[in-house]
């Protein structure tokens, strides 16, 4: 490949030199991308730093949805984002299935409860959406529990912003021959295996089942007021850099810096 001269700069800097060294088969293009990205991602990051002090001095309350397929990609999105903010001042939930007590509860409530107080992010790793896919495709909740929530989701996020919440909604969206393939490499790696869940077994096998309930909640829960955002994420790194960006452009902070945050294509595949 031919580099420009400020490519040259970046892959001779020490950045760039510590991806060289850390790869098993010299790829100087791979390289550069990755040191363009991570510089991509510090600068979004400072821009999010400036967002939490905003959230905190002015007690704002902010909920982001990560929601998306199995091995999307959504948990390391949230880790990658999240990672330099202050920890007293942001939450991330990520609930486990409900026990005896919550399953006898409304459905919403265990959610409501984890909820931020003022001047606090809260980013759910996976929602109360879970019943809009995951649960009527395992047969987790049956079909009146189902169109209960579909009636009622609308109306609870309407409360929710309402109070004083500003809610943003992210799907993780991967092809079918890519999430095979991330399961393969969760499956073979030791410090991943844990990761493969029941639930994961069924999904390629599930695959047209979950797309039809994706396409219904889409459909029905896509409001003017809290709009879902679809991510493309088969590439890793291109999902964290756009989600940070729509976070970023969504929630009206001061004081913005707008060139920082409109979208460069910078784009390094992980896999």
């Amino acid at each position: 490949m031919t580099l420009t001269d400020k490519e040259l700069k970046l892959i001779n800097s020490k950045d760039g030199l510590m991806a060289l060294l850390n790869q098993e088969e010299l790829d100087v293009e791979k390289a550069t991308r990755l040191v363009k990205y991570e510089n991509r991602l510090a600068k979004l990051h400072e821009e999010l730093i400036k967002l939490q002090s905003w959230v905190v001095n002015n007690k704002k309350k902010v909920v982001i949805l990560f929601e998306g397929r199995d091995a999307a990609g959504k948990g390391g999105a949230i880790r990658r984002i999240v990672e330099h903010l202050n920890p007293r001042e942001h939450r991330v939930v990520a609930l486990p299935k409900p026990n005896e007590i919550e399953a006898g509860q409304w459905y919403f409530q265990r959610y409501i409860n984890h909820l931020p107080k003022e001047g606090e992010l809260v980013f759910f790793d996976r929602s109360w959406y879970n019943r809009a896919v995951v649960e009527p495709v395992n047969g987790f909740c049956t079909q009146d529990e189902y169109e209960m929530f579909m009636n009622q989701v609308n109306e609870v996020e309407k409360m929710i912003i309402q109070s004083g919440v500003i809610l943003l909604k992210l799907y993780f969206s991967i092809s079918k021959e890519e999430q095979a393939y991330r399961f393969k490499d969760i499956q073979e790696s030791p410090l991943k295996k844990w990761k493969y869940s029941p639930v994961d077994q069924k999904a390629l096998e599930l695959w047209d089942e979950y797309t039809a309930y994706k396409e219904k909640m889409f459909e029905k829960t896509s409001t003017d007021y809290a709009p879902w955002q679809i991510i493309k994420a088969n590439r890793k790194t291109k999902a964290r850099i756009e989600a940070l960006e729509y976070i970023l452009q969504n929630i009206p902070y001061t004081v913005k810096n707008d060139e920082i945050i409109v979208h460069q294509e910078i784009v390094e595949d992980e896999n």
